[in-house]
């Protein structure tokens, strides 16, 4: 499904977004897209492709997510296992790696996933955005899938 025609009715989400130095050129390309459709962007990332530490950069963004203060999230890192794990540190955070446009939708829809990890190094640009676009605009099914949500925190 490729949503570039697609309307857009986001209704300004606010979405917070952070890298790595993996991550910092795919970073700034999808900031810039999304600000072009009229997301309201927070950049939590590095704009240095100088060597950082992901948790420095997931845990803002989950914050944020977790806090209300950002709609969704956006993480990216080398593999994107990285900022996933710490991501998923913080209570009601579903960070799901996703590498093609079903595993966003269904992170979405069945897992009510609230930040999404990207894999910088396996990636295109236009695959990125394209996965993006999908876990923006998909939404959560409910039902049976908000029972095993509920059992998910400890």
């Amino acid at each position: 499904m490729h949503m570039k025609d697609k309307n857009y009715n986001h209704m300004k989400k606010k979405i917070a977004i952070g890298n790595d130095h993996a991550g910092t050129m795919l970073k700034l390309k999808i900031f810039t897209f999304l600000e072009s459709k009229g997301y309201l962007m927070n950049n939590c990332g590095t704009d240095s492709d100088q060597s950082v530490d992901y948790p420095d950069y997931a845990h803002p963004v989950a914050k944020l997510v977790q806090q209300q203060e950002a709609d969704l999230g956006i993480l990216i890192c080398g593999s994107a296992q990285g900022v996933s794990i710490t991501a998923n540190k913080h209570n009601d955070i579903r960070a799901a790696v996703c590498w093609n446009q079903k595993i966003a939708e269904l992170a979405r829809q069945h897992n009510n996933a609230n930040v999404l990890c990207l894999p910088a190094r396996f990636l295109s640009i236009e695959a990125a955005i394209e996965i993006v676009e999908v876990f923006l605009v998909t939404g959560f099914e409910g039902g049976r899938h908000q029972t095993r949500i509920d059992k998910i925190n400890v």
